[in-house]
Formats: structure tokens, sequence, C-alpha cells
């Protein structure tokens, strides 16, 4: 049986369970810290991942870095900021970044087709450019059912991993869909080894990530590697199965620790690695034959990163990943100087993205954001009444002051529909859900922490609340 949440191993956590590493700075941030901690602590506790990593770079240095859990459950070893997660498809950042770089230095044109480069390959294809594989708009296609057992061979190089995909049909012309593929990228790896005349891997650790615990997926080779885990249908925690992502260093092969991962964003941001002409134009989105930018849902297509307006109009540059024993996030905040990143060391159903935003929102300054007042904590709430997608849901509530920070519980009594559909996931159930409120010792806006992330809990008034879930999904509680 999964087992729920209890308020009780909230407290514990909160207090004592999630280490953080930092130099002291000024006052706000010590706080924010806290409310990052309080929110890291409670989401392992509400999803039951065996271990998490974040953190966050701000203005020039590291503010933040939080660990909760184990890296390894089986020795006792916890997460630690020196704990490596696989980064997944957040990898894809680093190639289309040396990229970009190789195009600042004029070693490569982005919008020439790579045949010449390339004449290895078989010419099967009609002209793709490097533009067209970091937007995904290449034609070529992701995972197929023959790459089921790609991850139980280990590949000595990119051209070798490129021999897997190299004469299969395009899904459609180049330039004309948006297909996101990761074997795209990992062509493009093989155009930067060409354009830099050296491996990958080499380019990648001299002029991308020098100095940063940041390089190809050692997993059970690197002690400080975290262990692989998954969850089985029953909701236990057990060992993913080995997986070498040699296939694909450039699209899912690397991993960091999470506070080298949020450096390398603040790096980015810096124009340490690229200048900021070369990052605008890697936000910009691209454009398809016809002339319209590429999208996925909400998310436009740069140069491989993904860009958006939060609720609030600011700007996010954006990648996630997915891989086995892992979930991970890189988000910017090029307005505010802010890098956020997020690493767990199991597969999990979760909207990574809020939590990674959520663990950032304290770092952020400014104005409070809209539908966000300026109320106390609403201490003695007994209850609340609302909705989730359209249907009735109430439960018990109570908040309160604790060491400056309002935070409350909502319980989840059976036959709630939000409680069911949180709960019909493999990760841990839950039977309460924990609030952590983002504005020192104020109720206008909480952390929502359910076992599949964390989502932003807004109210005007101090009473009435509403979070997007995502899609059309929309959660309203009113107080009582």
């Amino acid at each position: 049986m999964r087992s729920p949440f209890t308020l009780s191993a909230f407290i514990a956590l909160t207090l004592f369970g999630c280490k953080a590493s930092a130099e002291p700075t000024q006052a706000d941030t010590a706080t924010a810290r806290r409310i990052a901690d309080s929110i890291l602590a409670a989401q392992i506790e509400a999803n039951g991942v065996p271990g998490m990593g974040a953190a966050v770079w701000r203005g020039g240095a590291l503010v933040w870095s939080g660990s909760v859990g184990q890296a390894d459950r089986e020795a006792q070893r916890p997460v630690t900021a020196d704990t490596v997660f696989r980064l997944a498809s957040v990898s894809k950042l680093f190639a289309v970044t040396a990229a970009a770089k190789l195009r600042e230095a004029g070693k490569l044109d982005t919008n020439a087709p790579i045949g010449p480069l390339l004449p290895w390959l078989p010419g099967r294809w009609p002209p793709i450019t490097s533009a067209q594989l970091a937007a995904h708009i290449s034609g070529l296609p992701h995972y197929q059912r023959v790459d089921d057992g790609r991850g139980g061979h280990a590949f000595k190089s990119v051209r070798e991993a490129v021999g897997l995909f190299q004469d299969r049909a395009l899904l459609s012309a180049p330039g004309t869909r948006y297909e996101y593929s990761t074997w795209g990228i990992t062509l493009l790896s093989a155009v930067v080894e060409q354009a830099a005349h050296r491996p990958y891997l080499d380019y990648l650790a001299a002029q991308i990530t020098p100095g940063l615990k940041i390089g190809a997926d050692r997993t059970g080779a690197d002690p400080n590697a975290s262990v692989a885990y998954a969850f089985a249908d029953d909701g236990r925690v057990v060992r993913a199965a080995p997986h070498d992502y040699s296939y694909s260093w450039g699209g899912a092969g690397l991993s960091a620790t999470m506070p080298d991962l949020a450096r390398w964003g603040g790096q980015i941001l810096n124009g340490k690695v690229v200048s900021p002409a070369t990052l605008d134009w890697m936000l910009t989105p691209a454009k398809l034959a016809d002339g319209s930018d590429v999208r996925e849902g909400r998310y436009a297509i740069g140069f491989g990163w993904r860009t958006l307006r939060d609720s609030d109009g600011q700007r996010i540059a954006y990648h996630a990943g997915i891989a086995e024993g892992a979930r991970s996030a890189l988000a910017l905040y090029p307005t505010h100087g802010l890098a956020v990143s997020l690493g767990s060391n199991a597969i999990w159903v979760s909207a990574i993205e809020q939590t990674a935003q959520m663990l950032a929102a304290p770092f952020l300054a400014g104005p409070l954001p809209t539908g966000v007042s300026a109320v106390d904590c609403p201490a003695g709430v007994t209850g609340y009444r609302g909705s989730y997608a359209g249907q009735e849901i109430s439960g018990s509530a109570s908040f309160g002051l604790r060491d400056g920070l309002c935070t409350g519980t909502v319980a989840l009594e059976p036959g709630n529909p939000f409680g069911a559909w949180l709960n019909s996931f493999p990760q841990r159930n839950a039977s309460a859900l924990a609030l952590i409120g983002v504005e020192p010792k104020r109720g206008g806006r909480f952390a929502l922490v359910t076992p599949i992330g964390v989502y932003d809990l807004r109210s005007p008034d101090g009473r009435h609340y509403s979070a997007a879930l995502g899609g059309s999904r929309m959660l309203t509680l009113t107080l009582q």
C-alpha cells in the first residue's frame, strides 16, 4: 500500500529534514531559503520519491541549495549538494548551447544543410539544418518501438549512436512540422563535433561546462551519483533497471549536481557561456516554413530552449526531462537574473515545471503578483469548500504561523474528487495536502504541495483561492 501524507512527518521534515547550503546574505534571502526548504521537504514527503535536490542562483551567486531524502535507500546514503542526478532531456540545453557557441564563433552556419559536415550520413534525407534540429522541426522521429533496447549497449562515439537511426524515414518534410526528437539532438551533437573538431563531451567540458560537475551520466559508477529508482504499479519504490545513455549524450545522457546546474543557468544569464545577443537569439521562437512560430502547447520553441510567459507575464526559459530514475528541470528568469534547478532520483508523474517555479517564487523580488492580496495568515479556519475540474469538493483545514511562516493543511476525505485524481498515480497517496506560505506571515499565496507536484494557490481576499493545475483543470477553495 502507498503510505499517506501525514502532517507530523511534514513538520519534522520542515524543521529538520532539508539541508540548505549557501552563503548568508540579506534577511529576505534567509527567509526565502526557509520557504524553499519547507516546499522541498513537503514535496518529497508528499510524493514518496527517495531523493530530491534543488538550487537557486540569483544575481551572480548561488543563494540556496536544498537536499532531501536518500541518494541510495539501501545504503542509507543521503542526498547532499554533491549528489549527481540524471538530467534526462535537460541535456538537450547543453547540445544546443554548444551549437550556438560555435555559431557565435563563426564556426557553424546553423541555417546551412548539415550534409557537408557529415559526409558519412547515407544521404536519404532532404537537406536538414542545425536550426531545424534544435527546434525539433527536422522531421526526424523520436524513440520508436525498435529503440526499446537502446539502453542495453554502451556506445563509444556519437557517430556510432547516430547509426541507430540514420536510415529511418522522416515523419515530415524538414521545417514543416514540430516533432519532438531526441534523435534530432543526437544528430546535432554530431554536428557540434565536426564544427568544433573535437569529441562532443570534450568540447562540452572545455567550452560549455568548465569547472562544473556536469558531464556524461555515470549512474552506477560515480560514487556521488544517485541510485536510479522507479515506482511499481502498486506504489512501491524499486530500483530502476540499468540503462546506458551513451546513445544520446546530446539528447538525454548527461548528469549534474543541482547546485552546478543552477550555476550553469546563471552563467548563461551572465553571458559567460554565450553572449547576451546569442542568448536572445536562442530564446527567439523558431519559424516553420509557413512563417508561424514553432510551438508545443503553451511553449514557444527557440533554438532548443522553450519559453513562456507565466501568469504574471514573466518570461521563463525552460526545459524539463524524464528518464529511468530521474525527473529534472532547469528554468531561467532573464528579467530577474535567476536560475532554478530541480532533480529527483525516480520517474514520477509530476508538474515539474510548476514545482520549479514555486521553488523560485520566494526569491523573486518585486510587488505582489497578480491575484495575491497582502492578508494575514488565515488562522482559525476549520474547513473549505470549492471545486476541482467542475466537481464540488470539501473538507477540513487548518492554518497557523510556524517560525514566521504561514503554513496549513487541507484534508482529502474519502470521495473527494481532487484527492481521487491525485491518488490515481503510482507515487504516494495523500490524505491531506500541505500549504506553505510564499509571502512571510501572509496568507495570500501558498505553495500547494501534492503527490504530483507543487501548485501556485492564490487569493485576492484571503478567503477565496484558486490554482491552475494544467490544461483545463482548475482548483478553487473557499476557506470557512
